[in-house]
C-alpha cells in the first residue's frame, strides 16, 4: 500500500480558502513528496502581484493561484498518481501538506508534525529519519 498525501495551497494569509487540493497516491512521506514539493516551492524566485514587463531570468508566480496552477503542472505529468479533489472530501491520508505564501505546515494523519518557511521546509525534508 502506498503512502498517501494531500497538498493544499491556500490564498491569502489568515484565510482558509483552499485554491487547490492535490492528492498523491504513493510516496507521500516527507522524504518523497515533501522533498519534491520543497524543491518546487524553492524554485520560485518570487510571488508577485502583476507580471513585470521583463521577467526573464526569474521564475515567478503571479499570486498564490498562479503558484497552485504551476504546482499541478509540475507534478501531473502522466496518467494516475496525482488527482485534484475538492477540499471538503474526507481523507485518511498519511500526510497533509498546507502551502501558504510564506510557510508550509505538515501533518501526519491529524497530528501537527512540522511548520516553517519554504526554505526551512526543504532543510527539514532532507533530514534523515524525519518520520
Amino acid at each position: 500500500m502506498g503512502t498517501r498525501s494531500v497538498t493544499r495551497v491556500y490564498g491569502e494569509i489568515g484565510k482558509s480558502d483552499v485554491l487547490v487540493q492535490m492528492y498523491r497516491q504513493f510516496d507521500g512521506y516527507p522524504e518523497g513528496h515533501g522533498r519534491e514539493l520543497a524543491d518546487f516551492l524553492n524554485s520560485i524566485d518570487d510571488i508577485v502581484n502583476g507580471i513585470p514587463a521583463n521577467p526573464s531570468g526569474t521564475r515567478l508566480a503571479n499570486g498564490m493561484d498562479c503558484l497552485a496552477a504551476q504546482m499541478v503542472a509540475h507534478f501531473k505529468t502522466e496518467v494516475g498518481g496525482f488527482y485534484l479533489q475538492t477540499p471538503t472530501q474526507d481523507f485518511t491520508e498519511d500526510y497533509t501538506y498546507h502551502v501558504f505564501l510564506d510557510f508550509v505546515s505538515v501533518y501526519k494523519y491529524e497530528t501537527p508534525l512540522w511548520m516553517g518557511s519554504w526554505k526551512k521546509f526543504a532543510e527539514w525534508c532532507n533530514l534523515p529519519s524525519i518520520n
